[in-house]
């Protein structure tokens, strides 16, 4: 495999979004457009990568991080005075121009175009497309042996020209020193007052260079995003790519066109995902799980054997053999133990419920460790917040408690307390004590009668 260095051309402001985010910072399948084309460099063997960024640049620093090195275009004069900026990074190897607004480039093509690059002996390579439609696109003209004479944009083109299906991507592969020595040779002459990068393709042919074109097998893969209808198409298209990776690994949707998997999801083989399930990043889903209908899990680890009908899971754990939902809502930093039941309109939070637990329906489990084999009857609150500060049920092994209990933190049920049904639990209910906490029923008589 040749070694190169990735350059992502990603300065521009994306008016056409309209928007105060950076195009390269809006997201499709949960990660940022730039954040793809670099973990596509990353995975294609870049031995660097480089963005060159210019508006809302600490905002595009911020999200980034150190996952590349940076180089600032402060005036946006132009492809070619974008790759100026990041001139100190270019060295004598293979240098690969991408574009920050085309995500769908795979690291598969990046690899065998720098192959192509070398194999041929060209000076610099164009990556280009093959479009029923090309109209917009600058055209690519080759001679007989099939080397890039010119790129023709649709305004200086001719008829015949028009007619060219094989356009430019805007994206390239050139050797370091001949790309140095072009950038030098670069000026602005023409109406925008810009340096062109295709203007260095101009400068290599005149020098006696050889230019070549790769062509892509997937035309999507140079789909470049400028507005919101190409960001939901360029979804769509990762979208499918995503779906068919988890199908080939054993997974099975029911419908898949329903269904939203974002970047860095795993889910193990025989899993089921029923339609209209959104499972968003750093998600990992076990083997042999059925994510029911509706259901949307977050940042969240589910193990093998789970069942979970339509609930919200966010940034919380489950472990294998438990049933979820339906209608049960899973906050941060939950964790829930083997073979528990949390059934529906239950909602837990900061809370830890011990393995063989069953909080079946219509309860709120909130800053809680509960054992083991404990059962919540319906309608149970742990009563957490006084309204200044928030404090932690403690719930031991095989407890019950009862139907309508509040549990007033900080409070602990110990190894088999019972909780009467009805009680506002205030003390500690000692081992295997049943704790009742409600006044005695008063029967007022003829009360009826009076009201009327």
């Amino acid at each position: 495999m040749k070694e190169f260095t990735s350059i992502i051309l990603a300065a521009g402001m994306g008016t056409r979004m309209k928007s105060q985010l950076p195009k390269v910072l809006h997201k499709i399948c949960g990660k940022e457009l730039i954040n793809w084309v670099i973990d596509a460099s990353k995975k294609s063997g870049a031995k660097k990568v480089v963005a060159v960024i210019g508006h809302g640049a600490d905002t595009v620093k911020e999200i980034i991080g150190d996952k590349c090195e940076y180089a600032i275009q402060a005036e946006q004069k132009g492809t070619g005075h974008a790759l100026m900026q990041a001139s100190s990074y270019v060295d004598d190897g293979y240098i690969m121009v991408l574009t920050g607004d085309a995500p769908l480039i795979t690291p598969e093509t990046m690899k065998n175009a720098v192959e192509y690059h070398a194999q041929s002996g060209n000076s610099a390579t164009v990556i280009t497309a093959i479009l029923d439609d090309a109209t917009g696109y600058g055209r690519i003209i080759r001679d007989k042996d099939g080397n890039v004479l010119k790129i023709v944009e649709q305004k200086d083109a001719t008829d015949d020209e028009k007619k060219i299906k094989e356009i430019n991507s805007g994206m390239y592969v050139f050797n370091g020193k001949d790309l140095l020595e072009a950038l030098d040779k670069l000026t602005p002459n023409n109406a925008q007052g810009e340096y062109y990068l295709t203007d260095t393709l101009e400068i290599l042919l005149s020098e006696g260079k050889k230019i070549g074109g790769y062509t892509v097998a997937d035309n999507d893969e140079i789909r470049g995003i400028n507005d919101r209808i190409q960001l939901s198409e360029a979804e769509k298209i990762m979208q499918q790519r995503i779906i068919k990776e988890h199908m080939k690994n054993g997974v099975t949707f029911i419908l898949p066109q329903t269904s939203v998997i974002e970047d860095n999801v795993e889910i193990g083989t025989d899993t089921i995902i029923y339609p209209n399930v959104y499972i968003k990043a750093n998600s990992k889903i076990g083997s042999n799980c059925t994510i029911g209908s509706g259901t949307q899990i977050s940042a969240s680890a589910i193990s093998d054997n789970v069942t979970i009908q339509s609930s919200v899971l966010l940034e919380c754990s489950v472990d294998e053999g438990t049933t979820v939902g339906p209608f049960a809502y899973l906050r941060p930093n939950t964790h829930v133990g083997k073979k528990a039941r949390i059934g529906d309109f239950v909602e837990l939070k900061n809370s830890n419920i011990g393995d063989g637990t069953k909080v079946s329906h219509l309860t709120y489990v909130g800053d809680s460790d509960v054992g083991e084999r404990v059962n919540f009857g319906c309608g149970t609150v742990t009563v957490n917040y006084d309204g200044k500060n928030k404090y932690r049920t403690t719930i031991g092994d095989d407890c019950f408690i009862g139907c309508n209990t509040n549990l007033v933190a900080p409070v602990t049920v110990e190894n088999g307390g019972y909780t009467a049904a009805g009680s506002t639990i205030t003390d500690t209910v000692p081992e295997n004590n049943l704790a009742i906490a409600r006044a005695r029923q008063v029967n007022k008589e003829s009360w009826n009668d009076r009201r009327k």
